[in-house]
């Protein structure tokens, strides 16, 4: 029998819908040990453990592998703090989802009624071309038109490959800063010089100047849409993205 206040490792897989050896798999390699182990060889686990187990599928949604979320989970102190982070980020999510249903419903409703549907109707939710004045204000419009028809060159699974491994590089922007790392630190600027990597690819391959990627890095604080994608951590992106710009592309 387990206590009042643990779960037995059964309950805990059906809960969550995983597996037991799922949860077996995250003892052996250290990212979820169970609160005990019971006589008859069982794992079980407390409220502390949950909350664990919460946070690592959370993780797992946004594409981190195990051993990057064992570093993170290793180097919150506060998981208070990690938690609202991150359920600001579901949030945001949740109403981007919502513009999405909204904007498909709105689809099939006009298509069985014969009535014209609108662009900025059918892809609410999903549109790129949100920042198209930013990007021609700053670069241009051929910078705009290229990244364009880029984009719509892409399959659906590139597409999502690029979402996720921005998610990846945001979310480990937003750790690092909640475990207290500095922006000019060697983990930081790593992580950096992967969002440079990631945003010539988005460029095509045209490598950012200092100039642009700076730029880039306020546009982040200066506009919510794009200061979303960083919870608390907009003005810290930015000061990264300055330190590797003048320390590799002047």
């Amino acid at each position: 029998m387990s206590r009042t206040d643990e779960f037995a490792i059964q309950e805990i897989a059906r809960a969550v819908g995983t597996t037991s050896r799922t949860l077996r798999h995250y003892d052996d390699i250290g990212l979820l040990p169970p609160s005990r182990v019971g006589a008859n060889g069982y794992r079980y686990y407390d409220a502390a453990s949950l909350m664990r187990l919460q946070r690592i599928l959370l993780l797992r949604q946004l594409g981190l592998g195990l051993p990057t979320i064992a570093e993170v989970l290793d180097g919150e102190q506060d998981s208070g703090v990690a938690l609202r982070t991150h359920l600001r980020w579901l949030e945001q999510e949740r109403a981007r989802l919502g513009r999405q249903i909204e904007s498909v419903r709105t689809t099939l409703r006009k298509h069985e009624e014969g009535e014209q549907l609108m662009a900025a109707e059918a892809f609410d939710g999903f549109d790129h071309t949100r920042y198209r004045d930013e990007v021609v204000g700053k670069w241009g419009r051929e910078a705009y038109d290229r990244g364009d028809r880029w984009w719509r060159s892409l399959s659906a699974d590139d597409r999502d490959e690029f979402r996720r491994t921005q998610r990846e590089i945001a979310a480990d922007f937003v750790d690092a800063r909640a475990r207290g790392l500095t922006p000019d630190g060697d983990e930081v600027q790593a992580i950096t010089r992967r969002h440079y990597a990631w945003v010539q690819a988005g460029w095509q391959g045209t490598a950012p100047s200092a100039e642009a990627f700076t730029g880039l890095g306020q546009l982040y604080v200066d506009d919510p849409r794009f200061a979303a994608n960083y919870p608390d951590s907009a003005e810290f992106v930015r000061d990264a993205m300055r330190v590797y710009a003048d320390r590799n592309l002047r």
